[in-house]
């Protein structure tokens, strides 16, 4: 039945109208964006966002997302008659008017940094519905990750002062408090700031600190005083500098003093903390350990070494793949990420999904594999139990027993220049094999130029090696790595290529397992942090260090 009667009627057209939401994107650290403002750039039709930030957002918006440019134009520009673009209102308003879903993403929070205000005030003029997300803001976030807390037990006052339009009345007030002074400001204009609040009455030996892109991978602290702020950005060759306009914040009060950053600034002090390292594996396979990279404090740089491309004839695959569902196979044996996405893609082309492995014993090489197999829908029968790589799959393979295995053949997709290591030993076990080329692994393009002057001119802080390949390809297509670059190796056959190839090997990784290498990177960079602050030296990166002498490969 339908609904009759005024009540059907008092609802507005939504969908018509479009729909704004003001988002917070936080400081930097793009795990610093909440659930909430994921589901709305998820569904979002329009985004619209500050330069800082559209990296943040942008990667969890949809692919068909419209992403209109913002950019400031100054008055010398708008004179020598370059056109000014709109604003980020104007754009809201067109877009939300065709009816559709529109994100404003700035950074901090919507409600107390930036301008979102005048742009909700202006959609509430224009009758446009619109909600708000909030976000981490800037005074908050920055000042938590370089380990400077706001309050103590005791509950002091604190302020928050924007130094752009902070008015002589707001600094006598802050001046002549005892109040923890949050100031945002700009790199060049902190020691302006600092004279402000001793004018007004603070004490020159009042502890400050200054932190540059805080919760990035760039963020930077300095401790002093607001007497010696000036001195302190001097000596450190911060300031002059180009960069002075560089948004910081300011922290003052006895809870920025340097003896309790020591102990609770926990992300400057991460392993590898701005560590730039380069990645050298095919893009799909680079993810995790990208993110296992971040979580230490690493900037990772993915450059794909290896491209992956179907095998030359496709019938053999098709062969096997046929096979697998008229019965021919006990076993199927996954060696690699690629070889589940092979398959997968066969089992696409032929409309079968993964119900055609139904009564057939699935094995997997590593963690990895057995992860792309699940997510394919197939939970594998056998993983290594000891070392991930064929010869710890063999030491777990049953042999074939005719009373208890039907049928005696393994199908073992895989890439065309693996090793004959799990062949031989599963004929050795008694299995029959149709070992299939699955895919083709070929040298990838060169990188840009600017990646590869900096692998050779000591960019690059660390390289992690995860094959031989990507060692023989890496130096193929970008050259050799710098002296100051610290190298790393899955195994000793890498690292045996890397030496061949005239490359010192600092770091071994303990198992054939990218994420121990990773780890094992991670530990090396502790090591060498506890080193220098032992020694009363700074915590450099090796990018900032000159070559020195040969070190030693670390085993952990």
């Amino acid at each position: 039945m339908s609904p009759t009667g005024p009540a059907a009627t008092d609802f507005p057209a939504l969908s018509a109208q479009g729909h704004v939401t003001f988002l917070g994107a936080g400081p930097g650290d793009p795990g610093l964006l909440t659930l909430r403002a994921v589901e709305a750039l998820a569904s979002a039709d329009v985004l619209v966002a500050e330069p800082d930030v559209l990296g943040v957002v942008r990667c969890h918006a949809r692919a068909s997302v419209s992403t209109p440019e913002l950019t400031v134009v100054d008055a010398q520009s708008a004179a020598a008659g370059v056109p000014v673009l709109r604003d980020a209102a104007n754009l809201v308003m067109e877009a939300v008017r065709g009816g559709r879903r529109v994100v404003r993403a700035v950074s901090g929070d919507p409600g107390l940094d930036g301008s979102a205000g005048a742009e909700m005030l202006a959609c509430a003029a224009a009758g446009i519905p619109f909600e708000v997300v909030p976000g981490v803001a800037n005074v908050v976030g920055v000042p938590a990750y370089a380990g400077v807390p706001l309050r103590d037990p005791q509950g002091a006052d604190v302020r928050f002062v924007d130094a752009r339009t902070a008015s002589d009345r707001c600094w006598t007030e802050v001046g002549a408090s005892d109040a923890t002074a949050v100031i945002s400001t700009t790199l060049d204009s902190v020691a302006a700031a600092a004279g402000e609040l001793v004018s007004a009455g603070r004490k020159p030996d009042t502890p400050l600190t200054v932190t540059v892109a805080g919760t990035t991978t760039r963020q930077r602290t300095w401790t002093a005083t607001l007497g010696t702020i000036a001195q302190v950005l001097k000596q450190a060759k911060v300031l002059p500098s180009p960069e002075g306009h560089r948004p910081v914040i300011a922290v003052v009060g006895e809870r920025s003093s340097a003896a309790q950053r020591d102990q609770l600034a926990w992300f400057e002090s991460k392993p590898l903390f701005g560590w730039k390292v380069l990645v050298p594996r095919t893009k799909e396979q680079s993810a995790s350990l990208s993110d296992q990279l971040r979580s230490y404090g690493a900037v990772p740089h993915e450059v794909p070494t290896i491209a992956v491309e179907p095998p030359r004839t496709p019938q053999q695959m098709e062969r096997a793949v046929k096979g697998l569902v008229t019965g021919r196979y006990e076993w199927i044996a996954f060696t690699s990420v690629n070889a589940v996405k092979a398959v997968r893609e066969k089992f696409e082309e032929y409309g079968l999904d993964a119900r055609a492995f139904a009564g057939i014993k699935v094995a997997a090489v590593g963690e990895q594999t057995a992860a792309a197999l699940v997510d394919f829908g197939v939970k594998p029968d056998l993983v290594p139990s000891g070392e991930q790589s064929a010869a710890g799959l063999l030491e777990d393979w049953p042999p074939y027993d005719p009373v208890f295995d039907p049928i005696d053949r393994v199908f073992l997709p895989r890439a065309d220049i693996a090793t004959e290591t799990l062949v031989a030993g599963l004929i050795e076990l008694g299995w029959e094999v149709d070992d299939v080329t699955a895919y083709r692994t070929v040298r990838a393009s060169p990188p840009p130029a600017d990646t590869r002057e900096a692998i050779k001119g000591g960019g690059f802080d660390a390289v992690l090696f995860t094959s031989s390949s990507t060692v023989r390809n890496l130096v193929g297509i970008a050259g050799k790595p710098h002296n100051v670059t610290v190298i790393a190796c899955i195994g000793p056959a890498t690292a045996k290529t890397a030496e061949e190839h005239g490359l010192r090997v600092d770091v071994l990784s303990p198992e054939p397992s990218v994420h121990k290498l990773a780890q094992a990177l991670a530990e090396f960079g502790a090591r060498r942090r506890e080193a220098a602050k032992e020694a009363g030296d700074p915590v450099t990166r090796p990018s900032e260090r000159r070559p020195g002498a040969r070190r030693r490969r670390t085993t952990t």
